[in-house]
């Protein structure tokens, strides 16, 4: 109807026009609520203390007592932190934060939540007070549909943000907080975090500032160990590990000399160290929630409870160490200046997450190589997987991959029906595959005198010793890249981000290796499939299934999707017996003489019905083969340096 209107008064003449100015009958919107205070780059008048007791394992609860001091009387806001880093989305679990009371001397002081920025609390201090003083439970996940379980029998992960409050108004660097927290009694723990007092099991940590605590985690629990990665090395890197049981726990020389590399072949990769500590926080269980997030000087991990007493099936588990600690440097030291907050409500934009997590879901991949967490095969088999889902991830032909930084914002990590089609968060491995693609460009212009290692140590590896943020633009990385060698790089990036075109599969060919299909997985697939209980069938019928059949993936337009499945249904039965991975790819593979069908009955809800699907192609997996007489430039890549 509007577009109708406008059209007749553009035929009656621009003179015409002004009478849309003219007031419609209908509500007008209230004003909005006052501003919140801005943050502002001068010290917070006094510090803070936040006690924190982790002691009810039964019931999961830390219940937290917090002191604000305070300078004038008057309207104040508090902030539960919102916007967390490593999140890149607002994912503070404030709707588990409950049974806050606030007093002042002793007295009730009222607060009330903001109607629009639900994480600020306002509050009125009253005259002659000197502190608030805050009272509250962060009520963790006691089952897996409430969220990430933090707390078991066994550990715990305690993060600093669900616990405290922030006054408005202030960087939160510029403001001071003295913590504690109270272990259950015997428990040993992790945290980047210098201890200044032991009274029992309470433990009192030295003075950070408030952005610092934030990004300075803990992993506590009854079985632990820690083990020393740099010994007698500049600054201290250790590897502190709780396990559901003590047994877990058990390493050979071999499997530590491995994680002692990785520390060794980041030095020689970045040239500099941003922290004066490192601390990777590792649980081996399948009872707290898995977790994968970079910290500055420490990062949080959760594997598989058999990652060193299984070894050889662990393969794709290892692959989480080397990706976090290089975070350290990408995304941590050096950051996206969109990315940069000075507090946690300030909102952050993820554009240029294809380097924060692209690059570094490269380097994980190189630092696994290099350091033997992962062995050379391995490495090419999870490439060629990578590759593979890629150059069938269709969706790029409506989404650019530019556009998928801002997936973390738009879905917040919660499962897609359509994945191949919606695109995820494919600036991680996506981006993997774009930074390949420049360090072969890079090997192949320079005749291998240079490399992505060149700039890695030129963009991430300055300032050594400092751990402040130092950001980016765009611009800077081009210029980066372009003091390595001159070239188009700013294209080269754009048409990759940008565009619409076929995966970035060139490093491969440059690299020296070809994307080709067999029709068993290969080895470092076999294995993924196996630990995590899964039959991809994603190249052949185009289906994603659980260990119980439940389609949990449908690559869009592909057999099973013109065959009408979707995610959630239960395969039943294959050809007229019932389900089991074995006979659904034994179906597949006997479907190549084009006469004997692929039929299913499928479950859905309460319904079951028959599907055909229709396809003759057999399994089909990637694996990675070299192209003879060109360089082995990715075998360079995965090589452990010298020096």
């Amino acid at each position: 109807m509007i577009r109708h209107t406008l059209t007749a008064l553009a035929l009656l003449g621009l003179a015409s026009i002004p009478a849309l100015a003219r007031e419609s009958a209908g509500p007008r919107p209230i004003p909005m609520p006052a501003d919140i205070p801005a943050a502002r780059d001068i010290p917070y008048p006094g510090q803070l203390t936040l006690a924190v007791d982790a002691t009810d394992l039964d019931r999961r609860i830390f219940r937290v007592k917090e002191t604000i001091p305070v300078d004038k009387a008057g309207p104040m806001v508090l902030l539960y932190p919102e916007w967390l880093p490593g999140n890149h989305a607002p994912r503070g679990q404030i709707e588990k934060m409950a049974g806050l009371t606030i007093t002042a001397g002793g007295k009730p002081v009222r607060w009330f939540r903001d109607p629009v920025e639900i994480y600020a609390f306002h509050v009125v201090v009253p005259e002659g007070a000197a502190a608030l003083d805050l009272d509250f439970q962060f009520l963790s996940a006691t089952a897996g549909d409430q969220g990430r379980v933090v707390v078991t029998r066994e550990m715990l992960n305690l993060q600093w943000n669900s616990t405290a409050f922030y006054p408005a108004g202030w960087y939160t660097r510029q403001i001071p907080v003295e913590a504690s927290v109270t272990l259950p009694p015997g428990w040993k723990f992790g945290v980047a975090l210098d201890v200044a007092a032991q009274a029992g099991d309470t433990t009192t940590f030295k003075p950070v500032s408030f952005e610092t605590l934030v990004d300075s985690p803990m992993f506590a629990g009854r079985h632990f160990r820690q083990v020393d990665l740099d010994p007698g090395g500049r600054s201290p890197v250790r590897l502190n590990i709780v396990a559901d049981r003590a047994e877990l726990l058990e390493m050979t020389d071999e499997q530590i000399q491995k994680h002692r590399n990785l520390v060794v072949q980041a030095d020689r990769l970045f040239g500099a160290r941003h922290y004066d500590r490192y601390d990777f926080l590792l649980a081996l269980t399948d009872r707290m929630g898995g977790i994968g997030l970079e910290h500055h000087r420490s990062s949080e991990n959760q594997v598989e409870p058999e990652y060193f007493t299984d070894w050889d099936r662990m393969a794709p588990e290892r692959n989480l160490l080397p990706h976090e600690y290089s975070h350290s440097w990408d995304g941590k030291f050096r950051r996206g200046a969109d990315l940069w907050t000075p507090d946690f409500m300030t909102p952050m934009r993820d554009s240029l997450l294809w380097v924060y997590e692209g690059q570094d879901q490269y380097w994980g991949y190189v630092l696994g190589a290099r350091s033997g967490l992962a062995s050379r095969q391995d490495t090419l088999d999870a490439i060629a997987l990578t590759a593979a889902s890629f150059d069938y991830r269709v969706g790029r032909q409506w989404r650019a991959l530019e556009d998928t930084t801002n997936d973390p914002v738009i879905s917040a990590r919660k499962p897609k029906g359509w994945l191949s089609w919606q695109r995820n968060e494919d600036y991680y491995s996506e981006g993997q595959l774009i930074w390949l693609d420049a360090d072969t460009l890079i090997r192949e212009r320079t005749g291998g005198k240079k490399s992505l290692d060149d700039f890695a140590k030129a963009f991430f590896g300055v300032d050594d010793g400092v751990w402040t943020p130092l950001t980016y633009q765009f611009d800077d990385v081009v210029a980066a890249l372009n003091a390595v060698t001159p070239y188009d790089w700013a294209g080269f990036l754009k048409t990759r981000l940008e565009g619409h075109g076929p995966a970035p599969l060139d490093g491969l060919a440059r690299g020296g290796y070809r994307l080709v299909w067999r029709d068993r997985p290969n080895a470092y697939a076999k294995a993924a499939e196996s630990l995590y209980k899964r039959t991809d069938l994603t190249w052949s019928v185009g289906l994603l299934l659980n260990a119980g059949g439940n389609v949990t993936g449908v690559q869009w337009d592909g057999p099973a999707f013109k065959a009408g499945l979707a995610t959630g249904a239960q395969l039943v039965a294959v050809n007229g017996e019932s389900y089991s991975a074995d006979r659904l790819k034994a179906a597949i593979a006997t479907a190549k003489d084009g006469t004997t069908p692929i039929e299913l009955i499928v479950k859905t809800g309460d319904q079951y019905r028959v599907v055909r699907v229709a396809w003759t192609g057999g399994l089909r997996y990637p694996h990675l083969e070299r192209i003879e007489g060109t360089p082995d430039r990715l075998g360079d890549i995965l090589a452990a340096r010298k020096k």
